[in-house]
């Protein structure tokens, strides 16, 4: 199953700025290798040092004034949709469309982006968050489309999940300006709460213009097409533009004449994934995975919906040394739940835990086997920072202590 005509090729734009020498936060349990994640002289990383912002510096009364004053200016009065909502159906998403409808009288229209392929749960909780009283509207791409994309995805940028964040940022974008609706609100500023660019830390709202960096590791939707269609995955007519088009936001034009634009709730509301999920377990019939923890982490609650998420985050852990672990111990330190110590061990028990449930339907999924699944692994370690082959076997060099 390994390319025969093409050597092995990495395309992830993130890998150039890594720094080579590894060092862990002071505070949490996230490395410098994490991409965009900038450390101060203390050793601290800065998602660290927004959150202690956000816990001593931010005034969250005034934020709450100007979300009030915006919500004020979009409400339709009548009923009709004034606000769209990104969201799977889960804690978070949940938490903004629910607060927005029942606290600040929104009319909102919540748009998915489909999974992969739903997890039983996943499902169930997208189905309960509708029945909670939420409109939504269900984006289900091309499949064979996106499963080819997604199989280059796993090959050129090491994340077979890309596809889905193509979706996921653009989708409301298309709903937006078919539907009129002038605003938008999305969860969280996914840099600054977990490490990336700080360009908006004081802003509400970011550009589309940084979604290829921060998002895409470089690599667009149409630059991935075309490597496939240079190696003949794809056929005649398989990438046609109206259904690409739902992979890119709208056309700049679009977008300035409709007058939408886009707001993370975490700029008003100090964002705790624990409290949100809390909330939608009274409010939104949100449940946790069934089956307890889940694969590679210790928590119940995070990233449920897909298949797929578990791969992403296996990646993660191969290409940089951080998996499904280090990202919820990370969080749940800066938020307090637990001390460093606690997530120091549930790094080193869990994290990198291979995620078997969906294998089989992984490489089925991307037409891949198993052998050319770890030959993609082997290529991704002998790039990362923290790997080391010795006597035959690959060691992590580099361990959260």
């Amino acid at each position: 199953m390994r390319p025969s005509k093409f050597d092995f090729l990495t395309l992830d734009a993130q890998y150039e700025e890594i720094p080579k020498e590894v060092k862990f936060c002071k505070n949490c349990v996230v490395s410098n290798q994490r991409p965009r994640t900038g450390f101060n002289k203390k050793g601290v990383c800065s998602p660290c040092q927004w959150a202690y912002e956000k816990d001593h510096e931010i005034d969250w009364e005034k934020r709450e004034r100007e979300l009030q004053v915006l919500c004020d200016k979009y409400r339709s009065g009548n009923g009709s949709y004034d606000v769209v909502v990104p969201g799977s159906g889960g804690k978070d998403s949940g938490f903004v469309a629910y607060q927005l409808k029942h606290r600040y009288g929104m009319n909102p229209l919540c748009v998915t982006w489909s999974p992969f392929e739903y997890t039983d749960i996943g499902w169930q909780n997208l189905n309960s968050f509708v029945s909670s009283g939420m409109d939504n509207i269900l984006g289900q791409p091309n499949g064979i489309l996106h499963r080819k994309l997604s199989k280059l995805a796993f090959e050129l940028v090491g994340d077979a999940w890309q596809p889905f964040t193509y979706g996921q940022k653009a989708w409301a974008w298309h709903i937006a300006t078919r539907f009129g609706i002038k605003f938008m609100i999305y969860g969280e500023n996914g840099e600054l709460e977990y490490g990336g660019s700080e360009k908006y830390k004081y802003l509400p709202k970011e550009g589309l213009e940084e979604w290829e960096y921060e998002y895409f590791k470089g690599m667009s939707v149409d630059a991935l097409a075309e490597v496939g269609l240079e190696r003949g995955l794809f056929k005649k007519g398989e990438i046609l533009e109206n259904t690409l088009q739902w992979y890119r936001p709208p056309h700049p034009d679009l977008i300035r004449k409709s007058g939408a634009e886009m707001h993370w709730y975490s700029y008003y509301k100090k964002w705790t994934p624990q409290e949100n999920y809390y909330y939608c377990f009274k409010h939104t019939g949100f449940r946790p995975n069934p089956e307890g923890r889940s694969e590679g982490t210790y928590t119940m609650y995070v990233s449920l919906d897909d298949k797929l998420d578990g791969f992403h985050w296996y990646l993660s852990f191969i290409k940089f040394g951080m998996g499904r672990c280090s990202r919820d111990a990370q969080t749940d330190i800066r938020r307090h739940h637990i001390t460093r110590q606690e997530g120091v061990a549930l790094v080193r028990r869990y994290d990198g835990e291979f995620p078997k449930k969906y294998f089989e339907w992984f490489k089925n999924y991307i037409d891949i086997d198993a052998d050319y699944f770890w030959y993609v692994m082997d290529r991704y370690r002998e790039k990362s920072n923290v790997w080391k082959k010795v006597d035959g076997e690959w060691i992590l060099q580099h361990i959260v202590s």
